[in-house]
């Protein structure tokens, strides 16, 4: 698990130190630096927010669904309870997402070089 952690990083390093040589071809066509370097950076920052909120909201919401199931396996009387309590835990986690994917768009599609 330590070896797949550590190749992940060292991966996500890679991509995000290689990204601005990339888009500085577009800088050849006729865009400004600033402007160029701004949605480098703006794209790998929205997919690693998105992806870390993805997987954040993944692992709470196995956890309270396995919780869930427990509960409702030593009582099984209170599973209309448990069950009430679980949807509005998951639809709350599930909103935290949706937060983040709204701050995304709004980082990817504002132009702090417009005037």
């Amino acid at each position: 698990m330590k070896r797949v952690v550590v190749a992940v990083l060292l991966s996500l390093l890679v991509i995000t130190l290689m990204a601005p040589i990339v888009f500085a071809a577009e800088e050849a066509a006729g865009g400004s630096s600033a402007n160029i370097d701004y949605y480098a950076m703006a794209v790998l920052g929205c997919g690693l927010a998105i992806g870390l909120a993805a997987f954040g909201t993944g692992i709470g919401q196995g956890l309270g669904l396995s919780r869930a199931c427990e509960g409702v396996a030593r009582n099984p009387g209170a599973s209309g309870k448990i069950t009430t309590t679980l949807i509005i835990g998951l639809a709350m986690i599930e909103s935290l997402c949706i937060y983040a994917l709204v701050v995304v768009l709004i980082v990817f599609f504002v132009n702090p070089f417009k005037l």
